[in-house]
């Protein structure tokens, strides 16, 4: 059914029914908060109010944002389809829709529902039409006329990362009493931003009392549906922007009041624990089955509430893309009890320098231990370079830190191949576009949507491209001779791959195919260029590095090429190392530090990328 079809359906059956027979909806959302709460189980939590909340309302146990940062978890909720499927995994970006394609609350809207958004979008993909009846810090149910049924969101920021590092600040919480992910290593700093960050969460707790004690006062805590959530996990180093079990998973909490029941799943009840599997892909879908409205057929999630509860589903799927200025590519997965973790960049460290982490005084403290010789081998882990594929036993190893994936048993080698399977499914399933280079998708994609670019077999042969990235990157890689055989493809993605898997090889891999890396240097792809420049200004010959930081140089420069791929450039820079790009110091200060060619939430990338790189040339 097309979506003016479905939804002129819609509007006219509710036009024939009472308001009362449709709930309000209210959303009640934090930022950077794992499932740090009284009534999950965590003792040192000071949260009352979620608590008694919680003692009315079904708690879900097993939620995964999708996405371990806010803009593209919120991207996933507001399209109800994978980001990674949609081009706008990466951080800030801002990808088109695909024509009859529309953010949730414009469904809503025509069906009938007042929509308020108090007041974060940071969404990856671009508004079109009104999505919202109103978003700003004044959005609220009140502003609705009559007994319209409204879905309104309020969301609360004092728990994002930017207030756990906030100073001065007054500290409720005892630094001594909080836990530290055996990660980190427990120093006094990083107790201290673990304190903060419990200090922010009692705060937020009080709001979301005020919230609901509105909803009394209004006479409407009898008539709407109450879901309490967080955006992705909390706010620290290797667990916001890493996609483990500690970056993605939430608090969900429903509360269902008791003329909405024959809405709630079969194991509803106050107090109670569900044990459902439920992404953010899940939201928009589950939005309008408590609404009644017809799930559009491009919904790649599950609806877990509404009349039109759908079965559960075996695994939820969770992604990394470029975080700010840095590139990177992850994708993962879990059941019930495994997590896996598929890295596409491996020859990458985990804990690449991104200017608003290291805002954080546990990133700095962290890393000066980790130099310093003073950490153990799991909180040296961030710091050094990536296992193509990780697997952890969530009962066994709650902070994701004894990888299983190289020496597994019996039981973990057959998880091992199951969770392997379900993340090549997805990706080939929603035609993943995060495997083209971000500059390479858009050029593919041009005045269309990249959804749209990737449904066509002749623009992106999706199989073809993921394959290649597989075999480049695979715990036990091809020999160099197989890689360079590929670095003549007719397509261009199979070529970035696998110059990346002979980058990843280093010294004897480039030394082998260095004449097919240095005719790269003039492929017809940018992204191709960029990767072969790396290789060979890094473990080429003294010849070849000269020419290849030029070639990167030359293409950073935003003013001239667009700004995806002078990120790119300036990424591979950063790894040639100080001694080689000392000479270029001169000619990096000269590079822009910003360009209008842009969206405005990208602007600083440029310059935080310009300025590291400046510092480490110096």
């Amino acid at each position: 059914m097309k979506r003016r079809e479905f939804l002129g359906t819609a509007a006219g059956a509710f036009a024939q029914a009472e308001t009362p027979s449709r709930p309000n909806i209210l959303w009640l959302t934090c930022e950077d908060m794992s499932p740090n709460l009284g009534c999950y189980g965590d003792p040192v939590a000071k949260t009352p109010a979620i608590d008694r909340f919680a003692a009315r309302s079904l708690r879900y146990r097993n939620v995964w944002s999708c996405a371990p940062v806010c803009a593209p978890a919120r991207t996933t909720i507001i399209s109800g389809m994978y980001p990674t499927a949609t081009g706008s995994e990466n951080m800030r970006c801002l990808s088109k829709m695909a024509p009859g394609q529309a953010m949730f609350p414009q469904l809503l809207r025509e069906a009938g529902y007042y929509t308020s958004n108090n007041a974060k979008e940071d969404y990856n993909l671009a508004l079109s039409g009104k999505v919202w009846d109103e978003s700003s810090p004044q959005a609220h149910w009140r502003k609705r006329s009559g007994q319209q049924p409204f879905f309104s969101v309020f969301n609360f920021l004092i728990t994002h990362e930017s207030q756990i590092r906030s100073r001065p600040h007054k500290r409720k919480q005892d630094p001594r009493k909080v836990r530290i992910p055996a990660y980190l290593p427990d120093l006094p700093e990083i107790r201290q931003d673990w304190a903060q960050y419990y200090d922010r969460i009692a705060e937020m707790d009080g709001m979301v009392q005020r919230t609901l004690d509105e909803l009394q006062a209004d006479g409407l805590a009898d008539t709407t549906i109450v879901m309490f959530y967080s955006d992705h996990g909390a706010g620290m180093p290797r667990s916001k922007r890493w996609p483990y079990n500690s970056g993605l998973q939430v608090p969900m909490i429903v509360h269902i009041p008791a003329a909405f029941r024959h809405l709630a799943p079969q194991d509803y009840k106050g107090g109670a624990w569900s044990e459902r599997m439920v992404s953010f892909v899940d939201l928009a879908p589950t939005l309008l089955s408590l609404a009644g409205v017809p799930k559009p057929d491009y919904h790649q999630g599950f609806a877990f509430l509404g009349n039109k509860i759908e079965d559960e589903q075996e695994y939820i799927y969770g992604f990394r893309g470029r975080m700010d200025e840095r590139i990177d590519l992850v994708r993962s997965v879990r059941d019930k009890r495994y997590v896996y973790i598929r890295n596409y960049m491996p020859h990458r460290i985990y804990g690449q320098h991104l200017a608003y982490m290291f805002e954080m005084p546990t990133t700095r403290k962290w890393k000066e231990a980790f130099e310093a010789g003073k950490t153990t081998d799991e909180q040296s882990h961030f710091w050094k370079t990536k296992a193509s594929e990780e697997l952890y036993d969530l009962d066994n190893d709650r902070d994701e830190v004894h990888n299983l994936a190289y020496r597994p048993n019996a039981e973990q080698k057959q998880a091992l191949a199951r969770l392997r399977a379900a993340q090549h499914s997805l990706a080939r399933r929603i035609r993943d576009v995060g495997f083209l280079p971000e500059h390479e998708m858009y050029e593919r994609s041009r005045a269309d949507a990249p959804f749209t670019m990737a449904q066509d077999q002749t623009r992106y042969a999706a199989s073809r491209v993921i394959n290649a990235a597989d075999l480049a990157t695979l715990p036990q890689p091809p020999s160099p001779a197989v890689l360079r055989t590929y670095l003549g493809d007719g397509d261009s993605g199979v070529r970035y791959w696998c110059a990346l898997g002979l980058l990843r090889q280093g010294l004897p891999a480039v030394e082998m195919a260095a004449e097919g890396l240095r005719m790269c240097l003039h492929d017809p792809s940018l992204s191709v260029r960029m990767v072969a420049a790396e290789a060979l200004a890094r473990y080429g010959t003294a010849e070849d590095v000269d020419p290849a930081i030029e070639r990167l140089l030359s293409t950073a420069h935003a003013e001239v090429n667009d700004v995806y791929i002078a990120i790119a450039a300036l990424n591979a820079l950063t790894e040639i190392g100080a001694a080689k790009l000392k000479p270029y110091h001169a000619k990096i200060a000269l590079l822009p530090l910003e360009t209008s060619r842009v969206n405005e939430r990208m602007k600083g990338y440029l310059g935080d990328l310009i300025r590291h790189l400046h510092q480490i040339s110096a």
